[in-house]
């Protein structure tokens, strides 16, 4: 069964629930977690094996120590460039490009509705896939597919490190189309060390998350004015 086939159901939960894995582990997330393993099974959008991969994920959320698992994320997501969940640290590093292909992402949110709080990045990839769910299946599988070859670079990264956040990453690519396949990955250096790789959005960098160990949860505002463009 695959993703946007029009015999299925949208992945518009099982993006939301992709995203929420990607976010800080805190308890918040601990909490949602049964509710999160019922909304992937129910929307049937993932191949068996891979629910089955993300539910061991979630297990180990829910049942290993809470100090454990958030070193842990810290560890994996904000110790080098390769595993970042800021897209456009994989895009142009610290270019100069970077602030306009921000401002231009951002500008997408807001025509359709969505408008981000003030200390969120739009290329923070739980922010981006909170943003695709709200896409019809066409244009959202476009958007995801734009950046598969980013997913399987951060998929790669993860797997090397044995990291059970492999099987989110994994999902991305099967909900855009595509297959996971091998590509070197290049050992990590300082973020302040610019990097690139192939362009998507034509886009840009921002660093790891806002400090180690700190939460980054998403609030996208709806206005008044356009509440039900996001609808």
């Amino acid at each position: 069964m695959k993703f946007f086939d029009s015999q299925t159901q949208t992945a518009q939960r099982s993006l939301r629930v992709l995203a929420r894995l990607l976010s800080y582990p805190d308890a918040a997330l601990r909490d949602h977690l049964t509710g999160m393993r019922q909304a992937l099974v129910a929307e049937r959008a993932l191949p068996t094996a891979r629910l089955a991969e993300l539910g061991a994920l979630m297990s180990t959320l829910e049942t290993g120590n809470a100090l454990d698992i958030e070193a842990d994320y810290v560890e994996v997501f904000d110790r080098g460039r390769a595993t970042s969940l800021h897209l456009f640290e994989h895009v142009h590093g610290d270019s100069r490009d970077r602030g306009p292909a921000m401002i231009d992402l951002a500008q997408t949110y807001e025509k359709a509705g969505l408008f981000l709080g003030p200390d969120e990045m739009p290329d923070y990839l739980p922010v981006v896939l909170e943003f695709v769910s709200t896409q019809p299946p066409t244009e959202a599988r476009a958007f995801l597919s734009e950046m598969a070859h980013i997913f399987n670079a951060i998929f790669n990264a993860l797997q090397q490190r044995n990291s059970a956040y492999a099987s989110v990453l994994g999902a991305l690519l099967e909900l855009s189309g595509e297959k996971a396949h091998p590509v070197k990955v290049l050992a990590d250096e300082p973020l302040d060390t610019t990097w690139e790789e192939p362009v998507v959005f034509d886009g840009c960098s921002v660093k790891g998350q806002t400090k180690p160990g700190q939460a980054q949860p998403i609030h996208f505002v709806k206005t008044a004015a356009t509440a039900g463009a996001a609808s």
